[in-house]
């Protein structure tokens, strides 16, 4: 078996899950509380733009209470201390990979702590609400902020990126993600075919699971560093 050098990590709402930051699909999660149409779609945006950035603005505000946890600050160590080629690819809007200490990160659907200015294209870090239609603080245009957070019908970020390190990956590593999204539910697929070994980390196995060739199923915070804790020997 040849040795790996190469990495590629996708994380879901399961690694963070344990840090207080409601999932998507569980029960009690944050789509029960809306439909998906009315708060996560450029059409629910245009219909109602004050729901949507009140829903914003609240989670932005609550991720920014939450603290990184075991998995998090795992991951970051492998980061730092993995000599070959590492990415982390995160379907996850919160910054506590960031704050774990991450740096080799994509975000392909967005971050909370973004503001997005539909008028200049300029993306800006953001912390405050945006209900109240501050002016974008690099053309000053005001009315034109929105969540920088992929919504779905929109393209995910950097997908190019993802695809090139998946297809130069050793090992693809799925953790805390249900398998159900596309284009990020198709990644064990490329990178099986492009002749890497695939590794689930998850609560439960995901709807994609059959497709990795080893699962292992419980708690991210036990389970992210037990296996970097493997991978650094």
């Amino acid at each position: 078996m040849s040795p790996i050098r190469n990495i590629v990590i996708l994380t879901g709402a399961g690694v963070s899950a344990e840090s207080g930051i409601d999932t998507f699909r569980d029960a009690g999660g944050l789509w029960e509380q809306h439909r998906v149409e009315d708060v996560a779609t450029p059409e629910g945006f245009a219909r109602d733009p004050d729901l949507v950035l009140r829903f914003y603005d609240m989670r932005r505000a609550a991720i920014q209470t939450k603290q990184p946890n075991a998995a998090h600050r795992a991951l970051a160590r492998l980061d730092a201390e993995w000599a070959g080629e590492l990415l982390i690819v995160t379907q996850n809007v919160d910054d506590l990979h960031e704050r774990a200490g991450a740096q080799r990160l994509i975000h392909m659907h967005g971050t909370h702590l973004n503001a997005w200015c539909t008028g200049c294209d300029t993306r800006s870090p953001w912390t405050a609400p945006l209900l109240d239609r501050p002016p974008c603080p690099a053309c000053g245009a005001v009315g034109h902020l929105r969540p920088d957070v992929v919504w779905f019908g929109e393209m995910p970020y950097r997908m190019e990126e993802i695809y090139h390190a998946i297809n130069r990956a050793d090992l693809f590593v799925s953790i805390g993600t249900s398998g159900a999204v596309y284009p990020a539910a198709g990644f064990v697929r490329e990178a099986r075919a492009a002749g890497a070994r695939t590794l689930e980390l998850n609560m439960e196995p995901s709807q994609g699971s059959h497709w990795f060739d080893e699962a292992r199923h419980g708690p991210a915070t036990w389970l992210v560093p037990e296996w970097v804790e493997e991978m650094l020997g």
